[in-house]
């Protein structure tokens, strides 16, 4: 269970998420994070001491409220929204996103989670269950942002064993807990699990090394988080352009000009590259490739580029533009995995607005395959979806979708669904390829 890696480049910039229960100490432990990394202000904690809720006794500070942004979150001392916030340490850049424990806000970390690079999930040892028999019963909520965590793809998964001090900084509690989870993500699929004992209120191996468990020899919170890998196999897929908007000159230039802008999801492209127009399949030569800064002979995943091509297309918002080698698959029948995150139930006999890309276009669920299990990761059938359910669907589209497996691009591989009454976001899927 080691995630460790010396080839880190300087002040590259790490996205995570914390997750966990109801007060496991994800707010908490981030604003530990913050405090003792010298990431928040003055005023900051000046505003935090005034706050009418506290979970501290006496004049101790209640690091939890240092990302609690809105007012109901610091009367109510429980986090309702994903809240970010960014630090930076002499080795690297942090985003955090600090997600509710709620069941009810599990949609938030969803969203919290879809462009992590790591989730901190957080087991509060005083709440988990030591059986008689050695095991350990996790709860729910941990196995469930387990599970979201597999299938969003996050790259490293850490255990942060919270609250050590309530259980006398014991090993053999920390290490039946450890095994216990690493059983269950051996059956999720988890491949870089790295676990840490820690106790977030009072500092132990979060930012300092623990005098409390000099048993524990692996590194602390920040060391591991300063020395996780961060490589975007995104730069190694095949071009994939989704066409955000059709620029163009006035109608009296003499030269017209058509450029089509939009982010580089994956792969690279170069001047005189041969794509093709995805879903009218025609061909198309990169002409020239423009920037802010001015033009470019090749550019690659991440960068906001301006297209010109050789060809005269009729192109437009929602157009995929992908490598000629290797298109995106063009879907009217999309299987995938989606999290329901409406507190209104599925119904198969309405229509919805799926948005893919810079594509929207509607939709309809023609069937729910399965859905799963948290506890035993076993899928069963069902007839409807309600909040939180993760199941396997599949969707009639009115517009072909050039989509790709989100196994192998996520921007591709991702979609949402929004109510076509209220315009809600209703659920966030996956695509599955021969699944």
């Amino acid at each position: 269970m080691n995630a460790m890696t010396d080839n880190l480049t300087q002040h590259s910039l790490l996205r995570f998420i914390t997750a966990g229960s109801v007060d496991d100490g994800k707010s908490t432990l981030i604003g530990r994070l913050l405090y003792d990394s010298k990431g928040i202000f003055a005023d900051q904690l000046a505003a935090v001491s005034r706050s009418k809720h506290k979970r501290t006794v006496g004049d101790t500070i209640d690091l939890s409220l240092l990302t609690d942004g809105l007012e109901a979150e610091r009367e109510q001392g429980i986090t309702i929204d994903v809240a970010y916030r960014y630090f930076a340490t002499p080795k690297r850049k942090f985003i955090i996103a600090d997600t509710p424990g709620h069941e009810q806000y599990t949609r938030n970390m969803v969203t919290g989670a879809s462009t992590a690079d790591a989730v901190i999930i957080l087991v509060d040892v005083s709440k988990v269950k030591l059986r008689e028999d050695g095991g350990v019963d996790l709860l729910i909520q941990t196995k469930r942002h387990s599970t979201i965590a597999k299938l969003l793809q996050i790259e490293h998964v850490i255990v942060a064993v919270n609250k050590m001090d309530l259980v006398n900084y014991d090993q053999s509690v920390y290490e039946r807990i450890v095994a216990a989870y690493q059983e269950f993500a051996n059956s999720l699929g988890l491949k870089d699990v790295t676990a840490i004992p820690l106790s977030a209120l009072a500092g132990d191996n979060v930012v300092d090394a623990s005098s409390n468990m000099d048993w524990y020899t692996g590194p602390t919170l920040i060391e591991l988080l300063e020395s996780l890998s961060v490589y975007d196999e995104a730069h190694d897929a095949p071009f994939r352009f989704p066409v955000q908007l059709v620029a163009r000159h006035n109608g009296h230039e003499a030269k017209d000009f058509r450029g089509y802008m939009g982010r580089i999801e994956s792969g690279k492209v170069s001047v005189g590259d041969k794509l093709v127009v995805q879903p009218s399949n025609q061909q198309a030569t990169v002409k020239e490739i423009l920037t802010f800064d001015g033009s470019l002979q090749s550019a690659s995943a991440g960068q906001s580029v301006t297209l010109l091509l050789e060809e005269y297309l009729d192109i437009s918002r929602g157009d995929t533009l992908a490598g000629a080698e290797a298109p995106a698959t063009l879907l009217k029948q999309v299987v995938a995995d989606v999290c329901w995150m409406s507190d209104e139930p599925l119904d198969v006999r309405r229509k919805y607005w799926i948005k893919h890309g810079t594509r929207q276009t509607a939709a309809k669920v023609t069937k729910v395959d399965s859905i799963l299990d948290i506890n035993t990761q076993q899928r069963h059938a069902a007839e409807g979806l309600k909040l939180n359910d993760i199941a396997r669907i599949a969707l009639n589209v009115q517009q072909p979708l050039a989509a790709d497996a989100y196994s192998d691009i996520r921007a591709t591989g991702a979609f949402i669904l929004i109510d076509e009454v209220t315009h809600q976001t209703v659920a966030a899927g996956m695509i599955r390829l021969g699944d």
